[in-house]
């Protein structure tokens, strides 16, 4: 089912030389992660703003799951979509807790619910209640007020989920730390998720769909391997410097080239052991390291599935820079 809909939707903003957006249509699918990648002015934010109506269209027609936004209430429509912003908005004078709960008082959930639920989603961003529900925005770290941001805009267990470069302001390593417990956290939860960025990692790594735009208009929607191996145009290829074999590996996962042929039974005590689900650059780096030419890989439960070997990174590398991926390299690559 596609949660949103844009057909033909156009927005210009007064005193501009262009449109904002040009005439747009495009679906998003229920329960995916799609980030919106471009340069300034490339109109990605107002492509956000148009879906919960902080802007609305010149023309056309926006659905939210199957409604047309225009003939809803602004507030009943903002109260089924959280927003999550880069400088996060908490209200300083109130706790972390009185700011999580706003939607769901407004919502009017009784007293004890909107509790548990405060406490479950401290706990889901990594945020023990006990000691951070009384506290003030102000007694908190940046990454910090960007999980509570994040919990806030999960309070009312909306259906889509609206960010808008939440993590732009935030140094390299909170926000790596961030973006992966984004990913658990959708994981579990399988939100409609719109994420705008202009960082070109930040979209490859969350997105398991991903539109590249530019000038008001969309160049490119898909998969990032399909946009990496196969870029719409030169802005494209330029934008996510598409034969960057790191980025190619970055998005191919350490159990798509499992071999199992070899010793996979043995003690193998200096032999580096990586998870399935490890990216082939951390499997490079560990088999740069290795005193063999292979690792061994093993699922959730530790339990080896088998030998990733430099010659099988190697044969996939050849392959990425010519553009050819066999189907087991990209099988279980995205979530």
């Amino acid at each position: 089912m596609n949660t949103i809909v844009f057909e033909e939707v156009q927005k210009t903003f007064a005193g501009t030389m262009g449109p904002a957006l040009e005439t747009t249509s495009l679906s998003i699918e229920d329960g995916s992660f799609v980030t919106v990648l471009g340069t300034s002015g490339s109109g990605k934010t107002t492509l956000l703003k148009l879906i919960n109506r902080l802007c609305k269209p010149d023309s056309g027609i926006i659905r939210v799951n199957g409604e047309d936004i225009s003939t809803v209430s602004e507030i009943e429509l903002r109260r089924k979509i959280g927003y999550v912003i880069q400088h996060v908005g908490l209200f300083q004078h109130l706790t972390i807790a009185r700011n999580i709960a706003i939607v769901p008082e407004i919502l009017k959930w009784p007293k004890a619910k909107i509790n548990n639920r405060v406490d479950e989603l401290l706990n889901l961003v990594g945020l023990e209640p006990a000691q951070f529900r009384q506290r003030y925005p102000r007694q908190l770290s940046g990454g910090q007020q960007q999980r509570v941001g994040l919990a806030r805009a999960l309070a009312g267990d909306p259906g889509i989920l609206l960010m808008d470069e939440p993590f732009g302001a935030l140094d390299v390593i909170i926000r790596e730390k961030l973006q992966d417990e984004l990913i658990d956290i959708q994981n579990r939860l399988r939100k409609t998720v719109v994420f705008v960025t202009h960082d070109v990692q930040e979209a490859l790594k969350l997105g398991n769909r991903v539109i590249i735009m530019n000038e008001g208009r969309i160049q490119q929607y898909d998969t990032p391997m399909n946009i990496l191996l196969n870029p719409a145009n030169q802005f494209v290829a330029r934008l996510l410097e598409t034969d960057n074999l790191y980025r190619q590996f970055s998005l191919m996962q350490a159990g798509a080239l499992v071999s199992v042929a070899g010793d996979v039974t043995g003690n193998g005590a200096l032999v580096p052991v990586v998870r399935d689900t490890q990216t082939l650059n951390e499997a490079l780096k560990c088999l740069l390291q290795a005193p063999e030419d292979y690792i061994y890989v093993e699922n959730d439960r530790q339990e080896r599935m088998g030998l990733l070997t430099l010659a099988s990174l190697k044969k996939q590398a050849r392959l990425c820079m010519s553009g050819i991926l066999t189907e087991p390299a990209i099988t279980g690559a995205r979530r």
